[in-house]
């Protein structure tokens, strides 16, 4: 499944006033409810965070990639946010989080659909040029845009 078929208009949060991991979470599984991605907000939360125990999603370059399967949701959805601040994710370069990307995936679809999400984002973001039209995009538009280049 590409990219720009699974982030919805309406799944992108730009200049998001988050001041924790945890409310960027929040309100990125929020975005994911209202379309009917996420049916129930507090098991894919729960997901997410226990894969959090496992390791940070923070990839580095200022960026995070949180996910989760989960009975809670209802299909496969990405969501993103871009921070007004930086955030502390315990990140694997140790700087702090500007950008997220969130991955939903249904626990019936936990194959290889989060990997293969997973891979064509870890490609994306290993160019600058793409990292900089996320921290440049000032409309949804323009951040699908980028993910469609």
């Amino acid at each position: 499944m590409e990219l720009k078929e699974l982030l919805k208009k309406e799944h992108v949060l730009l200049d998001l006033d988050a001041s924790s991991r945890e409310e960027s979470l929040d309100e990125l599984i929020k975005v994911m409810q209202n379309t009917g991605v996420v049916e129930d907000a507090a098991v894919y939360k729960e997901a997410v965070l226990n894969r959090e125990a496992e390791g940070s999603t923070g990839i580095g370059f200022g960026v995070a990639i949180p996910h989760g399967k989960s009975t809670g949701v209802s299909e496969p959805g990405l969501a993103f946010a871009r921070l007004t601040n930086e955030v502390d994710w315990q990140s694997l370069d140790g700087n702090p989080v500007t950008s997220v990307f969130m991955i939903a995936i249904p626990e019936e679809q936990a194959g290889n659909e989060h990997l293969q999400i997973l891979s064509q984002l870890s490609r994306k973001l290993m160019h600058e040029d793409f990292r900089q039209k996320l921290q440049d995009a000032s409309s949804s538009d323009e951040l699908l845009a980028a993910l469609e280049a």
